[in-house]
């Protein structure tokens, strides 16, 4: 009875497994329900789902969420680009290595007494 049951089982999984092979066709007029009935939300119609937890920003740029204060290839507005060897802080491009208010980070202030050179304070 075991054997019958175990050759049952074994006949079963061949059978699933042929059905779900990448070789497999599919008949025709059939749609897989499992990618089919996903509902895509994009930005750009729906706004909305760049304000939920965990997106990239809160701002809709050529279809994807992105933060305009801190994104490099939409820095201020969409499709501003910073250079190379700049970063975006606070929605303009900005040299790290140079820059007083942003240095080596954005929001990295140096003190009055230092300046920023390498993008380190009171380098020397």
């Amino acid at each position: 009875m075991k054997t019958l049951f175990l050759l049952a089982m074994l006949m079963a999984l061949a059978v699933f497994v042929s059905a779900i092979s990448p070789g497999s066709e599919k008949p025709k007029g059939k749609i897989n329900r499992f990618l089919s009935d996903r509902v895509v939300l994009t930005c750009e119609k729906y706004p909305e789902v760049c304000l939920i937890k965990g997106s990239a920003g809160s701002d809709c740029c050529k279809n994807k969420c992105v933060n305009l204060s801190t994104d490099v290839s939409n820095c201020g507005k969409c499709g501003k680009k910073c250079s190379y060897g700049k970063i975006c802080c606070e929605g303009k491009c900005v040299n790290p290595r140079t820059n007083e208010k942003h240095c080596g980070k954005c929001d990295n202030k140096c003190n009055s007494e230092s300046s920023c050179i390498y993008g380190m304070c009171s380098y020397a």
